[in-house]
Order: structure tokens, then sequence, then C-alpha cells
């Protein structure tokens, strides 16, 4: 087994893109997300205010907006269609519209008529300004009620009035770095890994060096090695990563590091010896690239991470359910983020460990029958 992987890490050695591929291309990938999310989330995200009103309700909401970092305020306008065209034109993402009588109507006790507009065509931007503008309205209406028009006009009662308590739980922050960035890194890593495993079987395949591959080796020890120097290479990385998120960037793991280290190996493992099979299988890289596409490509949107599996067709959750990348992700949560004990994410590591015996037969019976064929 030692005499494959050190002949498989002399093949790296000796073709630089392959090389590259297990080396840069990580490095690559690592620095230009850590970059894409360090701030934790958009902020000074322009708006707009369509004041009609011009009323002591519109100047409170309008502090209310300043206030918050989320916002900013790129234009007070009078003109519903200016607005419109600085939306369409994606200078604002949202805007609220304040028409005439709206502090009349609200002292009344009547529809104020406030409205509030965003462009959700950009999901995660449209989620956080559309939070953003109903609750800071929201705060600027109850206050200028408060403060502004029941504290002069009722005399002082002192009543208790209930609170609301509103908590984000495990990303209180509501930061992109922490949410998105630990499912973005294994997601693109784990297909690069399908890759490389996938041309470096193909190459034995059409050089016909399995001879070589399999000197004085059995196909077990023979296979698994190959695959073992991806996988040890792309947990590395990995690893490298999680220290520059976990110990420069402080977030802290809730649960067990270990168990997710463990699952993160299970995982690579996993892909690489699919990326074996389907190469043994096919004996042509043109198709294994494709179905690695398909079947490694769809795991971020199938995984129900970017989008929510709830109420989903039969075929997304079949999908969901064959990819190792979906208990990967449940692993992953449960550790490092809700801190959930160890028994709990035992069912989605042996999931996982199942996964790779399955691939791993696969490959080995796709070999063996390689083998026989070139033999006769």
């Amino acid at each position: 087994m030692w005499a494959g992987i050190l002949r498989e890490l002399r093949y790296l050695l000796t073709h630089k893109w392959d090389l590259s591929l297990v080396t840069l291309a990580p490095l690559f990938i690592i620095v230009l997300f850590s970059s894409m999310f360090y701030q934790g989330k958009p902020e000074h995200l322009p708006i707009a205010i369509i004041d009609q009103d011009q009323s002591e309700l519109s100047r409170s909401i309008e502090k209310y907006i300043r206030a918050n970092n989320t916002l900013d305020i790129a234009v007070i306008s009078q003109s519903p269609d200016d607005v419109e065209q600085l939306i369409n034109e994606n200078k604002i993402w949202g805007y609220i519209s304040i028409p005439s009588g709206a502090e009349q109507r609200l002292v009344q006790a009547k529809d104020a008529e406030i409205s509030i507009a965003f462009n959700q065509s950009y999901f995660s931007v449209g989620n956080s300004i559309s939070s953003a503008m109903t609750l800071s309205t929201v705060q600027a209406i109850a206050a200028f009620m408060g403060e502004d028009y029941l504290q002069n006009s009722l005399p002082n009662i002192d009543i208790p009035t209930p609170n609301v308590k509103i908590s984000p739980l495990y990303n209180p922050s509501l930061s992109y770095e922490f949410y998105l960035e630990p499912f973005m890194i294994p997601a693109i890593l784990h297909l690069l890994l399908c890759c490389c495993v996938a041309f470096s079987v193909g190459q034995e395949l059409k050089f016909k060096t399995t001879a070589q591959w399999l000197n004085q080796r059995s196909i077990f020890s023979a296979l698994f090695a190959k695959n073992l120097v991806y996988v040890v290479i792309f947990s590395l990385w990995t690893w490298l990563w999680m220290f520059w998120l976990i110990e420069v960037r402080g977030w802290f793991v809730a649960g067990n590091v270990w168990i997710i280290l463990l699952g993160q190996v299970l995982f690579y493992s996993a892909y690489a010896l699919i990326s074996s099979a389907v190469v043994l299988a096919t004996q042509d890289l043109a198709k294994s690239f494709g179905f690695i596409a398909v079947y490694g490509g769809s795991s971020l949107s199938f995984a129900g991470v970017t989008l929510p599996l709830n109420n989903a067709p039969f075929f997304t959750q079949f999908w969901a359910n064959i990819i190792p990348y979906t208990p990967y992700v449940k692993l992953q949560t449960q550790q490092w983020v809700v801190g959930s004990s160890i028994a709990i994410s035992l069912l989605p590591l042996a999931i996982l460990a199942l996964y790779c015996l399955l691939y791993f037969a696969m490959a080995y019976v796709f070999l063996k029958k390689y083998l026989k064929a070139v033999q006769l």
C-alpha cells in the first residue's frame, strides 16, 4: 500500500497540471471564498424612500433607517417613477413608500398605507433588506406613536406593556461567513477531488499502466492507496481552512471537532471512490466527468443548504438522499453550529461510512472486471 501511495505522489510531482489541481486550485478556492465572505454580511445596501407625506412620521422612519447598518438611504424622493427607475437599473435594492396622509391615518387608527418593495431576484440581498426595512419601519412607527403622539395626547398612565424578545439561534449576527462558507468550501473541494481522482484513474486506463499500478499489490490495496492520497491532500486543505475560520476568524466549534474531521475524511473518501468506480465502469473520461458534474456539482443545491427540501418533489428528495454531501451537511451543522451530542451525529457518520463501503465495492468489482477483459 505504501508503494502505491509513493507511486501516486511521484505521479503528481512529475505532472505539473495534476500537481496544480491539488495545490494551487484548492488554495485559490479557499482564498477566494474567505475573501468573499470576510465581512460577514452585506451592509449599507442602497434603498430609497418615497416620502409624499412630509410628516413627523416620515422623519421618524428616516431616522431609524439611517440607524440600521444594513441599509443606506440613496435618495429621498416624492416621485414614485424616479424611484422605480432606480430599482430597475439596480442602483437601489428596494424602497419604502410613505403616501400622503399616512401620519393622519395612523393616529386615527386607520391603515397608514405604508408599503415596502424590494428586489427579490437577488435572493440573499432581498431577504437582508426586506428584514431590515421592515424592522426599522415598525420601530419608527412604534417610536412615533409612543414618543411623539400618544405622549402628548394621553395622561401619564403607568401601564405595563408586553415585550416580545426575538433571538436568532446559532448565528445571531446573521453572518454569511458562518452560514455559507462552511458549506461552500467542502462543496467545491469535493468536486475538484472527484476530477483529480477520475483523471488519475483514467490515465491508468488510457496509457495501459494498470499492471504497474497493481504491481505486486492486491486490487484492494491499489484502489485504497490511489484514493487515499487525494483524500488526505484535500482533507489537509480543508483543515487548513478550518484553522483560519476557527482560530483566526473566531468561529468556534460548538460540538466535537474530531467528529467533523472524521466526517470529512469519510465524505471525501466516498466521492473519491465513486469517481474511481465511474471511470472504471465507463472507461471514458468524458462520460465520467459528465457524471461527476451532475452527481457532485448538484450537492450544494440538493442538500437543503441553500434551497429547502420541505415539500420538495419526490425526485428532489430522492436525489438529496443518494449524495454523500447531504449526511455530511447534517453532521457538520450538528457539531459545528448547534453543538449536538455525539450520539445524534452517529447516524450521518454511519451513512457516510456506508457510502464509502458501497462505492469501494463498486470500484473493486469494476476494476476486477476490467482486468479480466484486458487479460482476455
